[in-house]
């Protein structure tokens, strides 16, 4: 036996529990061409061609006219981008859009995965790059949520806190992150942990990690429950190495099942905290864009519905 290779057989069972998991998530993200696209985006991504670009500029462009129409200054958004319906996940990534953003009007503060240091980092994208970020020029999901103007003006205090943004960023990022756990950070833990830190008390606006998961926790805050389910082929999981599952409740391996902060359980834990924040989706096809206003998810295949809004893109 090699350096570095694992004796299967003599593995203990917890062990063998957690690769297979590991393995199951793995092969279900490169069962989609865009999920193993996303994957390898250290490698680089392919250059949008300038018809693409002209394009997503475009829906990028919608929205900040309906941010502006708002009359908000802050906005919970998220795109999809990874081909993760068969976990029942519409979208992957989220940030805080802001209005009056040093870089560009409602550029997105968000935690991004800096490829050269191996570590996660926090990072102001204008709408335009966070929509071009979706890679995905023929279909794309974008949903917006506006708060009531209390949470908000919380939320874009503690937001432009450069000190308190870092406080609460991770050393090591994991995809799969535990929405319970300190060992890695996902995206989108980062932005429930803001969300604690904005609107927690009593230590508003100055919570650690610990301090943010303990409020989620006791607020109710309940992560996405994605359901991996079994797969044979183990040595996938060593492919991979932004995915993870020690940071992982052995009563959720044994169910196949990891507990993650997903776009979709942030914004469930915001209708129910705040009744008054309102909700609107966007899609777009090569051709136009559709907006729908309302807690309910937009049709699939970016099919119009009664009472939503068709816009026509520039060919």
């Amino acid at each position: 036996m090699t350096a570095g290779t694992v004796n299967w057989e003599a593995a203990p069972w917890r062990f063998k529990v957690r690769v297979a998991l590991a393995a199951g998530l793995a092969l279900g993200l490169l069962a989609s061409s865009a999920w193993a696209g996303s994957l390898r985006y250290c490698d680089g991504q392919p250059e949008p061609t300038a018809a693409v670009q002209d394009r997503l500029i475009q829906v990028a462009g919608i929205i900040k006219a309906e941010l502006d129409r708002s009359e908000q200054s802050l906005a919970i958004v998220s795109r999809s981008g990874l081909a993760l319906q068969h976990l029942d996940q519409r979208y992957s990534h989220a940030g805080v859009s802001l209005k009056a953003s040093s870089n560009t009007p409602w550029s997105v503060r968000q935690l991004y995965y800096a490829c050269d240091e191996q570590r996660p980092r926090i990072f102001d994208q204008g709408m335009s790059g966070f929509v071009l970020g979706a890679h995905d020029p023929g279909e794309g999901y974008i949903s917006i949520v506006l708060l009531p103007l209390e949470a908000a003006q919380a939320l874009e205090r503690t937001a432009f806190n450069d000190a308190q943004a870092l406080q609460l960023l991770g050393t090591t990022y994991s995809a799969n992150a535990h929405a319970f756990s300190q060992r890695y950070q996902n995206c989108n833990q980062w932005l429930a942990e803001l969300l604690a830190s904005a609107w927690g008390q009593p230590r508003q606006g100055d919570s650690s990690r610990g301090e943010a998961q303990q409020w989620l926790r006791a607020e109710g805050y309940q992560p996405s429950v994605l359901k991996v389910g079994w797969q044979p082929l183990m040595w996938v999981a060593d492919l991979l190495p932004w995915l993870h599952s020690d940071d992982h409740p052995d009563a959720d391996l044994d169910q196949a099942q990891f507990r993650v902060s997903m776009p979709q359980s942030i914004e469930t834990f915001v209708q129910v905290r705040l009744p008054e924040a309102t909700r609107m989706e966007l899609c777009y096809t090569d051709q136009r864009v559709v907006l729908h206003r309302g807690w309910e998810p937009i049709a699939p295949g970016c099919q119009p519905q009664p009472g939503d809004e068709v816009i026509s893109l520039r060919i």
